[in-house]
C-alpha cells in the first residue's frame, strides 16, 4: 500500500491504537499508513509511543468525518 499524497490525519498513543484507527479507515475504503512520530522515539522501544496517521489528501475530509470531532 502506497499513498499518492500523504497528509497528517491524527496522533494516537501508541501502536495498538494506530491498527484500531486504521482498520476503521479501512473497512471505509480509505487507505493509511502510520509511523512512529519524534516524540515516540523519545527512549521508547517496542509497540508504545506516540504514531502519525497519514492518508491520500483526497480522503482527508472523510476520514476526518469518520472519526469525529474528537480527532
Amino acid at each position: 500500500m502506497s499513498l499518492t499524497e500523504p497528509v497528517p490525519l491524527t496522533t494516537v498513543r501508541d501502536e495498538g491504537e494506530a491498527e484500531v484507527v486504521c482498520g476503521l479507515l479501512r473497512s471505509s475504503g480509505i487507505e493509511c499508513e502510520w509511523t512512529i512520530t519524534t516524540q515516540g522515539l523519545a527512549g521508547v522501544v517496542g509497540s508504545g509511543g506516540a504514531r502519525e496517521i497519514f492518508v491520500d489528501r483526497a480522503d482527508l475530509e472523510t476520514a476526518q468525518e469518520l472519526l469525529g470531532p474528537e480527532r
